[in-house]
């Protein structure tokens, strides 16, 4: 089936989005902070889900990939409202599948559909979630001088492993504090299965591990790889997380 590209508007931002029609539940991609849509493992859960003849949809948040706008200008919360404009484009079951950042983003999304008492969501398979990072594993781990600049230039060029420095901004920040989920116990509402590797330097294994006691009424299974990285983007990483899928959805949907 060939993959369709569309856009959505959100305010004013162009957001990208590719679509492989097929059956349901629909499978929908949230991918991490600063990556975009063609990463390794959003590549392989499209080709995934072409062979499988299963319903996928990737996209990126504005300010990164083919979506408009500028990465500095962005938040959590605006990065919540553009996959919440994704999903509600969609039709039926959907189960959110949120690599980093987009796990923060899928809980976002799953307590709000629960509080609205929606039922969209068929499931969540989060890989290395990093619920509340913005707060927990930058700012409280920023030196006071970094601190500072944040507060008085309103932003602070981090150094990346990944590439070129990521701009974090006191917007940013600020912003992810008003998004925090893992202060006390919420539902989303959906079984959630959460891939983590325990060499996670940027995610700390015991980071996931905290949301899985903020979940304590769903169905919850964890997995610890004890040789993965933050990425799990290797072949045998990229075989659990579709073998992952394969199982999750015919628990889910039997037949499907």
């Amino acid at each position: 089936m060939t993959e369709e590209t569309q856009t959505l508007s959100v305010d004013g931002q162009s957001i990208a989005v590719r679509r492989i029609p097929g059956r349901g539940p629909g499978v929908i991609w949230l991918g991490g902070f600063k990556s975009d849509m063609t990463g390794t493992k959003a590549q392989a859960l499209a080709d995934w889900a072409e062979q499988r003849g299963q319903g996928f949809l990737r996209f990126d948040y504005s300010g990164h990939g083919a979506s408009s706008g500028a990465f500095e200008d962005g938040t959590i919360s605006q990065w919540a409202k553009e996959a919440r404009a994704v999903l509600d484009a969609t039709e039926g079951p959907q189960v959110l599948v949120g690599s980093s950042m987009g796990g923060w983003i899928s809980l976002l999304l799953a307590r709000a559909l629960a509080a609205e008492g929606a039922k969209r969501l068929a499931g969540m398979v989060l890989i290395a979630p990093a619920p509340d990072f913005t707060h927990e594993l930058m700012w409280e781990s920023f030196p006071e001088a970094v601190k500072e600049e944040i507060l008085a230039k309103g932003s602070y060029a981090r150094p990346s492993d990944y590439g070129d420095p990521y701009v974090i901004t006191r917007a940013l920040i600020e912003d992810g504090r008003k998004n925090l989920v893992l202060g006390s116990p919420f539902a989303v509402g959906c079984p959630v299965r959460i891939l983590q590797g325990a060499h996670d330097v940027d995610v700390p294994w015991r980071h996931a591990m905290r949301l899985v006691t903020c979940l304590a009424e769903d169905d919850v299974v964890f997995t610890l790889i004890k040789d993965g990285d933050h990425r799990l983007s290797r072949p045998q990483d990229i075989e659990r997380l579709t073998a992952t899928l394969d199982r999750f959805l015919g628990e889910i949907s039997p037949g499907a």
